[in-house]
Formats: C-alpha cells, sequence, structure tokens
C-alpha cells in the first residue's frame, strides 16, 4: 500500500478527469491521499474533497506566496475548518524567500499566527520551505519551546514539504521531530545530491508526495502530475536505500499514519 501526502487534487487542471485520477491512483494501491489547502478558497475545495472520496483527507492553512491575502478574519476561518474530522494538519505554511511574493516580515508573522494555532488544535504542520532554510528552523524551534499540544505532535510535529536543502538542514529538521516529505525530482537524472541526502536519510522519518499536478517524475517530467505517480517514487527511494520496495512502501505509509493518524478517523 502506498501514501500521497501531497496533491494539489483541487486545482482546475483535474476538473475534466479527477474521478479517473483517483481511481487511477486507487489501482495502483494507494490507499490515502492528503490534499493542503494553499488559501483560504483551496482550503475550503480540499474539505469538500475530502467529504466526496473516503480516500482523500485534507490540510487547511494559507501558503507564504498567498501570505498578502491574509487579513483579520483568516484566523478564524482556518480554525473553524480545522475541526472538520477529514482535516489532519495545517498547511501548507512556511516561509518562500524564492517567489518573495509577500515582504518577509508578513509571511514570518502569518507563519507564527498559523503554528500557534496547530498548537492550539492539536495538529501537526505541512511546511514550505524554500531558500529560508535558517529563517524556518528558527521560528520552528521557538515555537517548539513555546507551545505545549498535550498530543502526539509533542514528539512529531510535521512535515517538511518536498525537501530538497542538504543534509545539515535535514538532521536539524529531523531532531525536532519532523519528517521530510520526498517528491519526483528525486527520481530526476541530475537530482545527485538530494539522492545522496535520501540515501543518509533514516526510511522512518519520510513521507511519500507527489505535490500533483506539479514534480513530475522521470521518466514523465513535464507532464501532469497525479498520486499514482507515487509508485515511481518509491522505486527511486527503494534503489537508493537498496531496500525492497514492499519495505519502502510499508514503512513511509506508518509513517504517515503515524503523522496523521488518519486510520483512527471514520470516513
Amino acid at each position: 500500500m502506498f501514501t500521497d501526502t501531497h496533491c494539489h487534487l483541487y486545482f482546475d487542471v483535474f476538473d475534466a478527469d479527477r474521478d479517473q485520477v483517483i481511481e487511477r491512483a486507487i489501482n495502483a494501491k494507494v490507499v490515502r491521499m492528503l490534499t493542503p489547502g494553499i488559501d483560504l478558497y483551496t482550503s475550503r475545495l480540499a474539505v469538500e474533497l475530502a467529504e466526496r472520496y473516503p480516500e482523500i483527507y485534507a490540510t487547511v492553512g494559507i501558503h507564504p506566496n498567498s501570505a498578502k491575502d491574509w487579513n483579520k478574519g483568516s484566523l478564524a476561518e482556518l480554525r473553524d475548518l480545522a475541526v472538520h474530522p477529514k482535516v489532519v494538519a495545517i498547511g501548507e505554511i512556511g516561509l518562500d524567500y524564492y517567489r518573495d511574493k509577500a515582504p518577509k516580515s508578513q509571511q514570518k508573522q502569518i507563519f507564527h499566527e498559523q503554528l500557534k494555532l496547530a498548537a492550539e488544535v492539536g495538529l501537526p504542520v505541512i511546511l514550505h520551505n524554500r531558500l529560508a532554510s535558517h529563517d524556518m528552523l528558527d521560528i520552528l524551534a521557538g515555537w517548539r519551546a513555546e507551545y505545549s499540544t498535550g498530543t502526539d505532535t509533542e514528539a512529531f510535529p510535521g512535515v517538511m514539504h518536498s525537501y530538497s536543502d542538504g543534509l545539515e538542514t535535514a538532521m536539524h529538521a529531523l531532531s525536532m521531530g519532523f519528517f521530510l516529505g520526498i517528491t519526483g525530482p528525486v527520481t530526476f537524472l541530475n537530482a545527485r545530491n538530494l539522492q545522496g541526502v535520501v540515501s543518509s536519510l533514516p526510511i522512518g522519518r519520510l513521507l511519500i508526495e507527489t505535490d500533483a499536478p506539479f514534480l513530475t517524475p522521470h521518466p514523465n517530467r513535464g507532464r501532469r502530475n497525479e498520486p499514482a505517480n507515487v509508485v515511481q517514487i518509491v522505486q527511486k527511494i527503494a534503489s537508493l536505500k537498496d531496500l525492497p520496495i514492499e519495505t519502502v512502501a510499508e514503512v513511509t505509509t506508518a509513517n504517515a499514519d503515524q503523522l496523521f493518524h488518519w486510520r483512527e478517523i471514520v470516513d
């Protein structure tokens, strides 16, 4: 069994064949798919998809590239959405200094607000980090020290989505309890650095993600991505770590269960 812990299935690129995309995933033995919101509108869409499809779960949050949309009512609406039984995390939240669509100070502010919300509602976080590792790790360390959730998220507070940084940052994140999400770029022919990092990481702290419709694995790079392609990512990790594909699938699926507790949810 496989899980896709990050796929944006509400995007209109899936409107014409969403049912077929989900059916292909199920046929590929993808048993659970997590759809993260990136703003209030898509967070609502993610919850609607989770209500419609038993295999889909949702997260709610405002992405740093949507930080300028934050207003006085944003936090209250996220809080209302977060109580839905199929919402299993706060995200996708974090910092993006590459696209830089909002001032760093504003990104940090809404990141702090949403981390505080996660602690309040006892949910893990899905983290977006692009060229912001130093600030992100500092903020996360302060958050971990300040807030106590009183839940299992004390030990495992979230996942660094689509990990692409070096081994030092990875080990720092692991030391704080975070999982690392591995996406299609690990299969790219020129991804030697990322492949080296993944080879060095414990399999018990990895999650499998497609980030569909983005980051399609090799050899289909450039086409629309979809959850069934988690199989290719697992195959590459198995090759890098010299493990049976069944082992990587089993362990990463168990990792996702441990973080999101979605097996405890009655659909």
